[in-house]
């Protein structure tokens, strides 16, 4: 009877001791698993915040701290303003380069320095026509980042005037002080094949191509731009002839765009490196456009089509750089009775030299 009874408890509790065994090897299971995730996910993080993760066969790294370097600018810019209806319209105003010089100091791939307006300097500009310019390019093996600001004077020239009076010939060139503009944005770029490209090597001087390679890149823009148009400030000739449409005062819109493009380092001889990248970019644009008093301001959304372009030559034996670099802009704004294109660059000539070298190459004594 006792053995009897035994064994019914014992039928009885082996279900309950398998399903406590069960639970007990889902909760090791989970705990391993999540365990296993986080270290996953941890690992994953740290080998993306790896910025020296490239092959040395391709690139070798900067062997020094610091780097001292003389620089000069050249600023260029354009708007052109425009309407299809009832005619096709276009002005285009462009202002005199703007010249800095400046001197900078470099860690790594950071470079802090001061510059001055050469204009300035000579006495050739006056404060009301002096315009601000900011602009501050960060770039690592994977991630990148151009932030600007600019500030423009009220010393532009009109040119290309079409689809006015037959009277303006083909070369005319007039000073017009009745724009002025406010943009400032940033832009963000990932490097799909960083072990082997190196928009360092070309822009920053941090480290060496070797051997030619290129790359995918895929980027992120966002800006924000505010024009004040004048328009009767303009001469008569054209005012006369001029669509209601081009008659806007204030337009003020912001830019976002992803952009995808590819870049290429070319080392054509030893210590010598050319590099080019496109990047076009597909563009939100939302505006606020006030017009004449005669018509009603508006609100728009739509997508246009914008460029960064970026084109380096440079020297580097590791010890001494010099080159020359050009970063581009373009943006469009397109309505159907009223257009308004603008682009921006910077042309930067250097020279300059690295020093103190990083202690895992300096010879041990």
């Amino acid at each position: 009877m006792l053995k009897g009874a035994i064994f019914l408890l014992c039928i009885m509790l082996s279900p309950s001791l398998l399903a406590q065994n069960e639970r007990n090897d889902s909760i090791v299971h989970d705990t391993l698993t999540t365990g296993k995730q986080k270290r996953g996910f941890t690992k994953a993080i740290k080998k993306f915040l790896n910025f020296s993760d490239f092959d040395t066969t391709y690139i070798s790294p900067n062997r020094y701290n610091y780097a001292f370097m003389l620089d000069h600018f050249t600023n260029y810019e354009y708007y052109s303003v425009g309407t299809n209806m009832p005619e096709p319209q276009q002005l285009r105003f462009t202002p005199n380069p703007h010249n800095k010089i400046g001197a900078y100091f470099g860690w790594r791939w950071i470079f802090l320095g001061w510059s001055v307006d050469t204009d300035a300097l000579a006495g050739k500009k006056s404060k009301e026509n002096r315009g601000t310019e900011f602009d501050l390019s960060l770039y690592s093996s994977k991630l990148g980042v151009d932030i600007f600001y600019r500030r423009t004077g009220n010393d532009y020239k009109i040119h290309n005037v079409t689809g006015f009076s037959d009277l303006i010939q083909s070369n005319y060139s007039e000073d017009f002080n009745g724009l002025k503009v406010n943009m400032k944005g940033m832009n963000l770029y990932y490097i799909f094949n960083h072990r082997c490209f190196s928009y360092p090597a070309a822009f920053s001087q941090s480290t060496n191509q070797r051997r030619s390679a290129g790359s995918l890149i895929a980027g992120y823009s966002v800006s924000t731009h505010n024009l004040n148009f004048d328009y009767n400030k303009l001469p008569e000739v054209i005012r006369e002839t001029m669509s209601a449409g081009m008659k806007v005062e204030h337009i003020k819109y912001t830019n976002i765009s992803l952009n995808f493009g590819y870049a290429y380092n070319w080392v054509f001889t030893r210590n010598f490196l050319a590099s080019l990248s496109l990047n076009p970019a597909v563009a939100y644009k939302t505006s606020h456009i006030e017009k004449t008093e005669k018509e009603q301001n508006n609100w728009y959304r739509n997508f246009n089509i914008d460029f960064i372009l970026r084109v380096g030559v440079v020297y580097n034996n590791s010890k001494y750089f010099a080159g020359a670099s050009f970063l581009g802009r373009t943006y469009d704004y397109y309505r159907s009775n009223f257009s308004l294109n603008n682009g921006f660059g910077t042309l930067q000539i250097y020279a300059g030299l690295n020093f103190c070298l990083k202690k895992e190459y300096r010879k041990k004594k």
